[in-house]
């Protein structure tokens, strides 16, 4: 029985650390936290996405699943909302593009770039979608208490050391400068792939 516990633990925990390191919005938002403002402002920005990521998954061990889908006037409304807020983002990157690197220490972006991760999770119901699924393919029908809080953890440990990894690298100093040499056009495509994901989440149902 532990043993099969063990193994159902570690699927998860392996599927689910496969769906994190797929680039998608978050690693987008958190790189260019990182790169742009420097690594404490990546942190946060790391910070704020594993926040959302254990709401949703939170979500889904208590059942918002089949609210969504007995109520899909709601997922809709969530999935566009989603979409608008990542148009917004991309249209931000796109017109501050031009914009001089702001230094490392300076404290408005850290909790700027904290607020907007922890936005772009909860504003994309697809994540508990996702968790909705690989709980009901890996877990038991009817999970103990500390199983679920297991889970839970593990999505927190997954998410934030891979974006906290993420931080490291694109905080480095060679790293910050390219950026600095080429911030209007890299600005532009993060912009412009943030504006396709967008596009992609009102499109995909």
């Amino acid at each position: 029985m532990i043993a099969e516990t063990v193994v159902l633990l570690a699927g998860f925990a392996l599927v689910h650390l496969l769906a994190v390191v797929s680039p998608g919005p978050s690693f987008m938002l958190v790189a260019q936290a990182a790169i742009g403002s420097g690594r404490r402002a990546g942190l946060m920005a790391a910070l704020g996405t594993t926040i959302a990521a254990v709401a949703w998954a939170a979500a889904a061990l208590c059942g918002l699943q089949a609210l969504f889908q007995r109520f899909d006037w709601l997922y809709t409304t969530m999935r566009i909302g989603g979409a608008l807020y990542l148009f917004w983002i991309a249209w931000q990157l796109w017109r501050h593009a031009g914009d001089p690197l702001p230094r490392p220490e300076a404290g408005s972006p850290t909790g700027a770039g904290f607020t907007k991760a922890l936005l772009l999770g909860l504003s994309n119901p697809k994540i508990m979608v996702f968790f909705g699924s690989i709980f009901l393919s890996l877990l038991p029908a009817n999970p103990p208490s500390w199983m679920e809080a297991t889970a839970l953890a593990i999505v927190a440990v997954n998410e934030f050391a891979w974006y906290a990894a993420v931080t490291f690298l694109f905080s480095a100093g060679p790293a910050r400068g390219l950026y600095g040499r080429a911030k209007l056009w890299l600005d532009r495509i993060m912009g412009g792939v943030l504006g396709a994901l967008g596009l992609k989440l009102v499109l995909d149902r």
